[in-house]
């Protein structure tokens, strides 16, 4: 089986989108009624790209860049998160053996995670959800949440551990000028979080805790030496060790050298294959002629044993996700 682990409904129906633009206004509306056959219609494009790419299921989840958490009060971001999970659900309900659902928490700067529990509970208990988006940065760019270690997320990763459910660590949209969203921000967050889960303790205090770093793990797959080095210079143990039995990267890389060195590096035992179609980059490269966020052509490439195969494209997605067996039985 193909397991895409990061899908996001970028193609949601526009009266969606046009109800969180009046949110935001302040005009406060009732949420406006989508038939079946608009949600269909919006997921047509993203399974002709399964098909075509030979993925048999996506792990799904709202649009990343519209989770948005800086944007509005704790209220309009509750509001906001119920409306989007509600959204995926259908989605998953009309195409069971097609989608699986993730949730969006209603995060927002300065407010405790405690408070976004309760949506967490709900996705996974009552929609079948499988896992949820964590935003280390609900600021928007300009970090003022403490790191992923701090005691402050215990209550979240807690309650992730007592569900049986991971995080995919997924920022939103920048708010701050200096970051582009997904050509910075999105990399500095996945690079920042490793490095947050290399300095602290976090899998000592909760070792049945499971994180997905995505976009191939930002940085470190390349500078995977330093890391290495400043866990010595830190008295750190060997991230490989440390981080990576509890961490796994995604195979969101859009070029064939960068998916080369992310197995070379991380290994097939943490990574799990991901698309983000239709996601980031929706181009095709004129150099391949293929479109960039085709990953499944750059795996395949990769020439794994027909066992690390298995463990990238479906067996690693089961043992993070152990509520995907569930939801497919």
């Amino acid at each position: 089986m193909i397991i895409d682990c990061h899908g996001h409904y970028t193609t949601a129906p526009a009266a969606h989108t046009a109800w969180r633009e009046q949110q935001l206004a302040g005009d406060i509306r009732p949420y406006p009624v989508i038939s079946d056959d608009e949600i269909r219609e919006s997921v047509q494009g993203q399974l002709r790209l399964m098909d075509d790419r030979g993925i048999d299921l996506t792990i799904f989840s709202p649009r990343a860049s519209a989770m948005a958490h800086h944007l509005g009060d704790e209220t309009f971001s509750a509001a906001w998160a119920t409306a989007c999970n509600d959204l995926i659900h259908r989605v998953v309900t009309l195409h069971p053996d097609r989608f699986v659902g993730v949730c969006q928490l209603p995060q927002s700067p300065g407010v405790p995670i405690e408070r976004s529990i309760g949506e967490l509970r709900r996705c996974v208990t009552e929609l079948g959800f499988v896992g949820c988006n964590l935003n280390p940065d609900p600021s928007g760019g300009f970090w003022t949440a403490p790191p992923l270690t701090d005691h402050a997320w215990y209550p979240c990763y807690e309650a992730m551990i007592e569900l049986d459910v991971p995080a995919m660590v997924h920022v939103s949209a920048s708010a701050n000028p200096t970051f582009h969203a997904t050509g910075a921000h999105y990399l500095n967050a996945d690079t920042t979080a490793f490095m947050q889960l290399l300095q602290g303790d976090l899998f000592g205090d909760l070792p049945d805790l499971r994180l997905v770093i995505p976009h191939g793990g930002g940085a470190v797959p390349y500078h995977w030496g330093r890391y290495r080095g400043l866990a010595d210079m830190l008295g750190r143990p060997d991230p490989a060790g440390h981080v990576l039995a509890n961490v796994a990267f995604d195979t969101c890389v859009y070029h064939q050298p960068g998916i080369n060195l992310l197995f070379d590096v991380i290994g097939p035992d943490a990574v799990l294959f991901g698309s983000e179609a239709l996601g980031a980059v929706r181009g095709v490269d004129h150099r391949t002629g293929h479109h960039f966020d085709d990953t499944r052509r750059y795996v395949d490439a990769v020439k794994l044993s027909e066992e690390d195969a298995a463990k990238v494209y479906e067996h690693n997605a089961r043992r993070v996700y152990p509520r995907l067996g569930r939801s497919l039985e």
